[in-house]
């Protein structure tokens, strides 16, 4: 049974929309950083991430290499293929899931350098960890509330940078870690930080199914895979391949997707008035509301581009007030909305720029 429960498919999913809509925008362009689901005990948050995976296409990768470069990304080349670049052997290679265990020490999880071996011989030898296998891949870390806070601040800044930097003793390595990062946790055994929160790009609250006719088509559903796991996905398989389409689609059209001005004062204004503090939250809705956009198969930010990209973006970077209610917080954002379309009414400076490309396609 346990080899079939990895490929549940992600079409097969009932309910959960906004959990979806949130890992396959960061499918499409991971440069959003990332989601954190936030729910309890068995909501498909890792049937989720498995279904992920194995819907995404295949990719290119340098045979051998462990990091499995990109060979059409000369820039992102490990150190390793960057000496061998006229020779490199290329394959491909499904998408994978690299889970990282609450028990990790920060070694497991950025690797080693043999400082002796170094000293001696006069080369670097690493050994490497789970952000080395992460790259191009999904990590997904369950529980991310219970880890090391500097664990997270490890993970978070490969993330970011899509690279992994590691020092000792003067010793330094670097190597390309850019993944799609799955975070999860229940609520219930304690929160993130607000700094580390602020990190993930988007965040998702879910909970149980409490409407009777979707909790028994999820059982339904469950039923049918386990009774034979074969037929099942073959049900599903032309759902699935044509949201794979979708996907590659908006992944090319990403770059050319424009956020006009007055799209982002719409986004600042949000921002404003919900309180958020820094300026991230800002550009992460921008980068959001092109990938929807993209989505959709448009190459312009729409009204309800910003509007759905705000209910992904803020809910984890709001100042929180007691008995706030998500209903308020929707109200909010449409009077932010009224207002900035109220003040673009106005006689506008001279533009200089009309429009912004947000180039946050994949490399």
């Amino acid at each position: 049974m346990q080899q079939f429960e990895e490929i549940y498919p992600f079409s097969a999913i009932v309910g959960q929309e906004q959990m979806k809509k949130a890992l396959l925008l960061n499918a499409i362009n991971p440069k959003i950083g990332g989601v954190l689901i936030k729910g309890e005990k068995g909501t498909a948050k890792s049937t989720a991430a498995r279904a992920l995976a194995h819907l995404l296409p295949d990719r290119l990768v340098v045979d051998g290499c462990i990091f499995g470069c990109d060979p059409a990304d000369k820039k992102g080349l490990c150190l390793d293929c960057q000496k061998h670049i006229g020779e490199l052997k290329t394959k491909k290679a499904p998408m994978r899931v690299i889970e990282l265990p609450i028990s990790a020490t920060e070694d497991k999880v950025v690797g080693s350098l043999d400082i002796e071996h170094a000293l001696k011989k006069g080369e670097k030898k690493f050994e490497p960890g789970i952000l080395a296998q992460a790259n191009r891949n999904i990590l997904y870390v369950d529980e991310v509330n219970l880890l090391n806070d500097h664990i997270v601040d490890v993970l978070l800044d490969a993330a970011a940078m899509g690279m992994n930097f590691i020092e000792r003793e003067g010793v330094s390595y670097a190597h390309p870690s850019a993944f799609i990062l799955i975070g999860t946790m229940n609520p219930e055994e304690g929160e993130l930080r607000p700094q580390l929160l602020d990190r993930f790009g988007l965040c998702v609250e879910i909970e149980g199914i409490h409407d009777a006719k979707t909790r028994v088509e999820v059982i339904r559903r469950r039923r049918k895979y386990e009774a034979g796991p074969e037929a099942f996905l073959c049900e599903w398989r032309e759902s699935e391949q044509e949201l794979r389409e979708r996907i590659v689609r908006a992944q090319v059209l990403l770059p050319q997707v424009t956020v006009s001005d007055d799209m982002l004062m719409m986004i600042a204004q949000i921002c404003i008035d919900m309180a958020v503090d820094g300026h991230r939250a800002d550009i992460t809705m921008m980068k959001t509301a092109a990938t929807i956009a993209a989505y959709h198969g448009r190459t312009s930010v729409g009204v309800d581009d910003v509007k759905d990209a705000a209910g992904l973006v803020l809910s984890h970077r709001m100042r929180r007030k007691p008995f706030s209610e998500q209903q308020m917080d929707r109200q909010k954002v449409a009077q932010s909305i009224q207002k900035s379309q109220g003040s673009s009414a106005q006689p506008a400076m001279a533009h200089e720029h009309t429009h912004m490309h947000t180039h946050d396609h994949q490399h």
